[in-house]
């Protein structure tokens, strides 16, 4: 059961990695803005995320579409998305790759 959990976390990753904030372009996994991926027993999956900054336009969008390509990934029950904005997301949470990518290397 755990190694299923495991893989189907890893696919949730691959297709979070899909998902972009419509004027950024890269993808919010590597901008930072997940802030967690749980995939519980009954295979309901929460992800935590934020965005860029709290009036964001395209907020409404980027979460619909986590929502729905998280749901596209095969043995995911249901989808949960909670938007935080604790921690603030700040540059320094991309990846290295994203740095590159916008210029802050």
């Amino acid at each position: 059961m755990e190694n299923n959990l495991l893989a189907m976390e890893e696919e949730i990753v691959k297709i979070l990695k899909t998902v972009y904030d419509p004027e950024i372009p890269v993808n919010i996994y590597d901008l930072g803005l997940i802030y967690g991926v749980e995939v519980r027993e009954d295979n309901h999956v929460v992800i935590t995320m934020t965005l860029t900054a709290p009036g964001c336009p395209a907020a409404d969008f980027i979460m619909e579409d986590v929502r729905m390509k998280v749901e596209s990934v095969s043995g995911v029950k249901d989808v949960e998305v909670e938007l935080v904005f604790e921690p603030t997301w700040h540059p320094d949470l991309m990846s290295e790759e994203a740095k590159l990518e916008l210029g802050f290397l």
